[in-house]
């Protein structure tokens, strides 16, 4: 693929305007099969194999990716939204070009899969692969999702034991049940959902007389979110990364 088809598809501008950041020196490239170091590359119409490819602009190392899976680690007071009513986007917390790869002809970047509210912290991931989005959201792959909630009230088996056997919300007259709950502390709750309702969490959690105070979202099918990724950070997914969901049925081409 030409250099500047390469960097145009990973999201750093129009073809022109990768072939300027290429002629005045911005961009190097290493391949494994063609250099052990970066090699400074002017030449706009360039090919180079994308398997392994890794590049540099303006000084930034970028791995080639068909396509972009990234986990971010959502902090509070942020909207999973392109055009936020309150909070600042999630998308502000994400390099340039990860907001501008190309798709179908037109810029829309990567998106979330679902989304968290405002208030809610923890794993969200984010995508340019319309398949998998759809995979992910699919009510029947049931790809399970861990919060650790903390709660105001004193948690006791009563509430733990209705959270399994399903409560009653008020736009679904079938039970939703938890596919697993435990009271970690007093305050902790730890649970683990297969499916995804409008503030279902909260809502779940008022149905057995108790209130949310804090959310967060710990793992995602059998994914955990890492230790060093701090809030606001990003991390690309790796192949096993996306394999350790695709354990629980969700497929990754």
């Amino acid at each position: 693929m030409q250099l500047q088809e390469i960097l145009y598809s990973q999201g750093f501008g129009t073809r022109r305007v990768c072939a300027g950041l290429i002629q005045q020196g911005q961009v190097q490239v290493l391949s494994s099969k063609v250099s052990a170091e970066f090699q400074l590359c002017t030449h706009a119409a360039q090919e180079f194999p994308t398997e392994g490819l890794l590049f540099a602009v303006m000084g930034t190392a970028w791995p080639y990716q068909a396509h972009a899976y990234v986990l971010l680690n959502k902090p509070q007071a942020t909207e999973c939204s392109q055009k936020p009513s309150t909070y600042p986007s999630i998308y502000t917390l994400l390099p340039s070009p990860l907001r501008m790869r190309p798709q179908k002809g037109a810029v829309q970047g990567v998106q979330a899969v679902g989304r968290l509210d405002q208030d809610t912290t923890g794993m969200l991931l984010l995508t340019d692969d319309g398949k998998f989005i759809h995979r992910m959201s699919s009510p029947r792959h049931h790809v399970p999702k861990i919060y650790e909630v903390t709660v105001k009230h004193p948690l006791d088996e009563r509430q733990i034991q209705k959270l399994l056997d399903g409560v009653v919300l008020d736009d679904d007259p079938k039970p939703v049940a938890a596919a697993a709950c435990e009271a970690v502390t007093q305050f902790h709750l730890r649970l683990t959902l297969t499916q995804g309702k409008y503030h279902q969490v909260k809502r779940m959690v008022a149905a057995v007389s108790n209130r949310v105070e804090a959310l967060h979202r710990s793992q995602i099918g059998g994914l955990r979110m890492p230790i060093d990724l701090e809030p606001g950070q990003w991390c690309w997914l790796s192949e096993l990364d996306l394999l350790k969901i695709n354990q629980h049925g969700v497929s990754v081409p």
